[in-house]
């Protein structure tokens, strides 16, 4: 995290010191079920109401996300995240090293992919780090977010910064009057 190895050793190197089985994982979900930004849930729906495809972009893990995406109606094939890999026996195997996510840039690479397969001229990007930053270009536009944590270089590098997701909403609405 000091900057002396890639994403990937770094990720590498915390999952060996937790190794985390599939049972810890389902008794976590159980434990601390995830809660929604406030917001979120409404500027998903308003976005998929207006016919357009949503995305869940992450460093993090895809059967905790999973969860969150399931919330919010969006399909499983457009989560783009980190995946773990347990043995038969429920042990932690390692992570999957070809995700692009678990690697720096992944987050580019993604949406670089998502742009070339899908055929979308035009993709927006929202998000709260500097892993989220990195990903415009390809990305159109990059839309910062503080409604959980303001990082003054994402404030600072997005085209338009917002402290909770209504302001988005608003302005979907406000293009549905021209």
């Amino acid at each position: 995290m000091q900057g002396n190895m890639t994403f990937q050793q770094s990720l590498s190197v915390r999952l060996n010191i937790i190794r985390p089985s599939r049972t810890q994982v389902k008794e976590f979900l159980e434990a601390h079920p995830p809660k929604l930004t406030p917001g979120i849930k409404a500027l998903v729906s308003a976005l998929q109401a207006r016919k357009k495809e949503v995305f869940l972009v992450s460093g993090g893990f895809r059967c905790l996300i999973g969860p969150v995406a399931k919330q919010l109606n969006i399909p499983s094939v457009n989560i783009c995240a980190n995946r773990l890999k347990f043995y038969f026996t429920e042990d932690y195997a390692g992570f999957d090293e070809n995700e692009p996510t678990s690697k720096s840039g992944g987050k580019a690479e993604v949406i670089r992919r998502i742009k070339e397969q899908r055929g979308f001229k035009t993709v927006i990007h929202v998000g709260d780090g500097a892993t989220d930053v990195e990903a415009c270009p390809p990305a159109d536009a990059f839309i910062g977010f503080g409604g959980n944590v303001v990082r003054e270089s994402v404030k600072s590098n997005a085209l338009w910064f917002v402290m909770n997701f209504n302001d988005l909403i608003e302005a979907l609405e406000d293009t549905d009057d021209v």
